[in-house]
C-alpha cells in the first residue's frame, strides 16, 4: 500500500511524471527491441540448442528471452557489465585511472568513455563467438562470410543501443537504467515460468507440495533481501560549536547509516556475468579442454556453485571498497569539525570506520551468496526446473525494485521543500 500511496504522489509532480514516463518508454523499446530476429536465423535449428537449466537458460534470463529467439538484444547488456568489471578492477591497480576517480564528474566520464570503447570490443568478441557457434550449429540460413559479418554486426549494434540505451534511462529517468533493463528482461519471463509451472503441476512432473515448498522459499528470500538492504549500523558523530562573526555554528549530532549490504545486488549482477562468459566462449571452441570446462562451469553444477557464492562475497566487498571510502568520509568529517565519540579525527576515525566496514559487510556478503546459491539445492531436491535461476532473479528484482523506489521517494522528498518563496 505505501508502494501505491509513493506512486501516486510521484505522478501529481509533473516533472518526476515525466522521468517515470521516459523510463517505461525506454523499457517498452528494449522490450519491443528483444523481438525482433537478426536475419538469417533458422528458428527451428535455434530450439534445439536451450535446454531447460543449461548456460543458455541463464543468459536467456538476462536477456528477457532475446537470447532464446536469437533476437538483436540476444547479447543483453552483458559486454557491457563485464566492462564495467574489468574498468573498476582496473582503477585500483593503474595510477592514471586511479587519478581520474579522485577528479570528481570530470574524472567519471573518461572513465565511462574508455567503459563504452571497451564494450565495443567485447560486444565484437561475443558477437563472433555466437556467429560461429550459430553457423556450426546449423542454425545460420547463409554461413557465407557476408552472414556472418551481418550477424556480427547486428549483435554489436545492439548491445551498444541498449548501454545507450540503459545510460538516457540514468540521466532522464529514474534508476540505474542499465539494473532496470536487467530487471525488466527477468520479470518478463514469469508469465511465462508461471504458465510453464502450471503445465508441470497438470501433468503431474511437478507435486504441488514441491511448488509450495519453492514458494515459501521464494517468499522467504523477498523477505530477507528486504531486511538486509534496509539493515543499518548508525556511527555517531558530533560537530564542536564554532562561532564565526556574531553566530554560532555546529554543536548538532547526527550519524553515518552505514548499510549492511552497501553493493546492493551490483555483486550478483558481476559474478553472473563473470562466471557465464568462460563457459560461452569455451561452447564456441571445439577442444576438449574447452568442452570439459564447459562442462564444469555449467549452471547448477557443484564447481559454479561454490564459484559462485566466493564471487559473490568478493564482489560486494570490492564494491563496497569502491563505493564507500572510508579515509575521504573521515577527512569529511574533521574538514567541517565533527568527530566520532572516543576517536581521534582523521586517521584514527578512518580505521574506525573501515573496521565497522569490514565486519558488517561480511553478514551481508554471505547472505547475498546464500540467497544466491540456496534455490540450486531446492531445485534438485524439489525437482521444480529452472528453480536455480530463482534466487539469482529474486534478489535482482527484489533489490532494483527497492533502489528505484528509494529513488522516487527522494525525489519526491527533495520536491516537497518549497522554501519561503513560491
Amino acid at each position: 500500500m505505501e508502494i501505491i500511496n509513493t506512486l501516486r504522489r510521484a505522478f501529481r509532480v509533473p516533472d518526476l511524471r515525466r522521468r517515470i514516463m521516459f523510463t517505461v518508454y525506454m523499457i517498452l523499446v528494449f522490450r519491443l527491441g528483444s523481438h525482433v530476429p537478426v536475419p538469417g536465423i533458422d528458428p527451428a535449428a535455434l530450439e534445439q540448442l536451450f535446454a531447460e537449466g543449461s548456460l543458455f537458460g541463464l543468459l536467456d534470463m538476462f536477456s528477457g528471452g532475446a537470447f532464446s529467439s536469437f533476437s538483436i538484444f540476444a547479447m543483453s547488456i552483458t559486454p557491457y557489465i563485464n566492462a564495467s568489471i574489468i574498468m573498476q578492477l582496473l582503477t585500483v591497480v593503474v595510477p592514471k585511472l586511479e587519478q581520474w576517480s579522485r577528479e570528481g564528474e570530470e574524472g567519471r566520464r573518461k572513465i565511462s568513455q574508455w567503459t563504452r570503447y571497451g564494450t565495443v570490443v567485447l560486444a565484437l568478441v561475443q558477437a563472433v563467438g555466437m556467429s560461429y557457434f550459430m553457423r556450426g550449429a546449423g542454425a545460420l540460413a547463409h554461413a557465407d562470410a557476408f552472414g556472418l559479418t551481418n550477424v556480427v554486426v547486428t549483435l554489436t549494434a545492439g548491445t551498444i543501443f541498449l548501454m545507450w540505451l540503459g545510460e538516457q534511462i540514468t540521466e532522464s529517468g529514474v534508476g540505474n537504467g542499465i539494473s532496470l533493463l536487467i530487471f525488466s528482461g527477468i520479470v518478463s519471463r514469469v508469465p511465462d515460468g508461471a504458465i510453464s509451472l502450471s503445465v508441470y503441476l497438470r501433468e503431474g512432473t511437478v507435486s504441488f507440495l514441491n511448488a509450495g515448498i519453492m514458494l515459501v522459499l521464494g517468499l522467504a528470500v523477498i523477505a530477507g533481501v528486504v531486511f538486509v538492504e534496509e539493515g543499518r549500523r548508525r556511527v555517531p558523530v558530533r560537530y564542536a560549536k564554532r562561532v564565526i562573526g556574531r553566530r554560532m555554528y555546529g554543536g548538532q549530532s547526527t550519524h553515518i547509516p552505514m548499510r549492511l549490504n552497501q553493493a546492493g545486488v551490483i555483486p550478483v549482477i558481476f559474478a553472473s556475468s563473470v562466471l557465464a562468459f568462460p563457459p560461452t566462449i569455451a561452447q564456441f571452441i571445439e577442444h576438449p579442454l574447452a568442452q570439459s570446462i564447459s562442462h564444469h562451469l555449467d549452471y547448477g553444477t557443484g564447481l559454479h556453485t561454490a564459484l559462485y557464492f566466493l564471487l559473490i562475497v568478493f564482489f560486494t566487498y570490492f564494491y563496497t571498497a569502491v563505493t564507500f571510502n572510508p579515509h575521504d568520509v573521515a577527512e569529511n568529517i574533521r574538514r567541517y569539525g565533527g568527530f566520532v565519540p572516543g576517536r581521534r579525527p582523521g586517521r584514527a576515525t578512518a580505521q574506525y570506520l573501515d573496521r565497522i566496514l569490514v565486519r558488517i559487510t561480511l553478514p551481508g556478503a554471505i547472505f547475498l551468496g546464500t540467497v544466491a546459491v540456496l534455490p540450486t539445492f531446492f531445485g534438485g531436491v524439489t525437482g521444480v526446473p529452472g528453480a536455480h535461476f530463482g534466487g539469482t532473479a529474486l534478489l535482482i528484482v527484489v533489490g532494483v525494485a527497492l533502489e528505484t523506489m528509494k529513488q522516487i521517494e527522494a525525489q519526491l522528498l527533495m520536491r516537497q521543500y518549497e522554501g519561503f518563496m513560491r
